[in-house]
């Protein structure tokens, strides 16, 4: 069997503590540092959760155009794959694990991704933790 060329799902709520220092801590630290070896997958919703994010923060003048620039740039030189899968599993597997898991079908996108994979799911989200705790899907990463 092949070894999945994926360590770990990257949620958004991680990603984005990248981007704000009072988000972030030791965990979502460890995750970017261990981007330096290992290879992140996430659904296509990602890059839209991500953009639009940096998009209401440059709005409400919490970043600026440039330092949202910048952030794009550091996570376009990471190894972040862009699950495009995604999109056609959308009305069918990630609809039912939604409602299965009492998810959005945003943050089921995650959970669905980790799971086909058989990987780590990395989030912050209290909601996606659960859910993934409840289907025994790991939380944690070794490297």
């Amino acid at each position: 069997m092949a070894k999945n060329p994926y360590d770990f799902v990257l949620d958004c709520s991680i990603t984005l503590a990248w981007c704000f220092e009072d988000e972030s801590n030791e965990y979502t630290d460890n995750v970017l540092e261990s981007l330096k070896k290992a290879t992140a997958v996430v659904p296509t919703i990602w890059p839209l959760e991500v953009a639009n994010v940096l998009l209401l923060s440059k709005k409400h003048k919490r970043i600026s155009e440039v330092q949202s620039a910048s952030f794009i740039d550091a996570l376009s030189a990471l190894p972040i794959i862009v699950d495009h899968s995604t999109t056609t599993r959308a009305m069918h597997s990630i609809f039912v694990l939604a409602g299965q898991s009492d998810l959005t079908i945003y943050d089921a996108a995650y959970l669905e991704l980790a799971i086909r994979e058989g990987i780590p799911l990395l989030t912050l989200d209290k909601d996606l933790i659960k859910a993934a705790k409840k289907l025994q899907i790991s939380l944690k990463v070794n490297l």
